[in-house]
């Protein structure tokens, strides 16, 4: 039985090491050193603090900003923790809503971001949430959308903004895979530069 016992234990202590330590802090350390603001989760740094991540969405509110995606991620309610309540973009409760096109409540909160924007036919990223709610993205549309709301809150020119958000306009990555795309968070730090 030893003789048996012996090897496997040996291996399972060699494997824990390798599979364990080494070849994550390895993995870690090429990262850093390869690329290391991905590797740190691509932090967005303003005036040498950290403002947010251009992998991750942020709730902005605000007539005088563009909006992302609608996030429908989730946190614990403070006065029951046996529920939840709506947290937009919490990272550390990334999900769907898990909301099938039959569903009632999908349909109505389609229709009331529908109505919020003025009604029409609307660009699908401004009114459906993403499977992770976190994008960071929107499609040019839905940028563009935005502009009259925009512009009128600023003051700003509609034509101007149209070049902002033209300007941000990313395209498919090696320029085939995905769909041009405008991060959100890096558009409004544009906007905010243009205004001064």
């Amino acid at each position: 039985m030893t003789s048996y016992l012996r090897p496997s234990l040996v291996l399972l202590g060699l494997f824990s090491v390798l599979t364990g330590a080494a070849y994550p802090l390895a993995v870690t350390g090429v990262a850093q050193a390869v690329f290391p603001a991905k590797a740190n989760g691509s932090p967005v740094v303003q005036d040498g603090a950290v403002i947010g991540s251009a992998l991750i969405g942020q709730s902005f509110a605000s007539e005088r900003y563009f909006h992302g995606r609608p996030s429908a991620t989730s946190a614990p309610d403070p006065q029951d923790a046996s529920k939840t309540v709506d947290s937009p973009y919490n990272a550390a409760n990334s999900t769907g809503s898990n909301l099938g096109p039959g569903s009632a409540t999908l349909k109505t909160a389609i229709t009331d971001r529908v109505a919020a924007l003025g009604g029409g036919p609307q660009p699908a990223d401004l009114v459906t949430a993403s499977g992770s709610g976190l994008d960071p993205d929107l499609s040019p549309q839905a940028a563009l959308v935005q502009v009259a709301r925009v512009a009128k809150a600023r003051g700003l020119p509609e034509d101007s903004l149209r070049r902002l958000v033209q300007e941000q306009v990313e395209p498919p990555m090696l320029g085939v895979l995905g769909e041009p795309r405008v991060n959100v968070l890096a558009l409004n730090l544009a906007l905010d530069r243009l205004a001064r």
